[in-house]
């Protein structure tokens, strides 16, 4: 049975929270990225995406250069490198996540995300049911 580690990527770029709004963001802009974990001597200690930028940073009009970790995830959903590609697809729909960082003694060893788990045919029907319940709609807006 195949693994998280088999497929997840392994050179994954990060910020600190030294860095600011504006840095994660330039930072996913020039790597074409939705995500960018938070790392702290080493530990992963949280998650920002490009809809944290937006909901939690922009809208709540804090400026580029406010502090990221009040914008970041830091109650994250994580799995370790042994877990099953089933399982990590089951925990991404379950939660409605497309990015689950894998973690080792706390440290961020890579991320395995929803196009990861696309890509390999071993989990295509995984994927797709993950895919099918993330983009459900939690709630209707009028």
């Amino acid at each position: 049975m195949q693994t998280v580690r088999d497929v997840m990527s392994t050179d994954v770029e990060y910020c600190t929270p030294l860095d600011n709004v504006y840095e994660v963001a330039v930072k996913m802009k020039d790597l074409d990225v939705g995500a960018i974990p938070i790392i702290e001597n080493e530990k992963l200690i949280g998650m920002i995406t490009d809809r944290d930028l937006v909901v939690r940073g922009y809208a709540e009009k804090r400026s580029g250069s406010h502090e990221l970790t009040d914008i970041m995830s830091s109650n994250l959903i994580t799995v370790k490198p042994d877990t099953t590609l089933q399982e990590a697809s089951h925990l991404m729909a379950e939660k409605q996540i497309r990015r689950l960082p894998v973690v080792e003694n706390g440290n961020l060893v890579g991320i395995v995300s929803l196009g990861d788990l696309a890509v390999n045919q071993m989990s295509d029907e995984s994927a797709g049911a993950a895919l099918s319940d993330i983009s459900e709609p939690s709630h209707h807006t009028h």
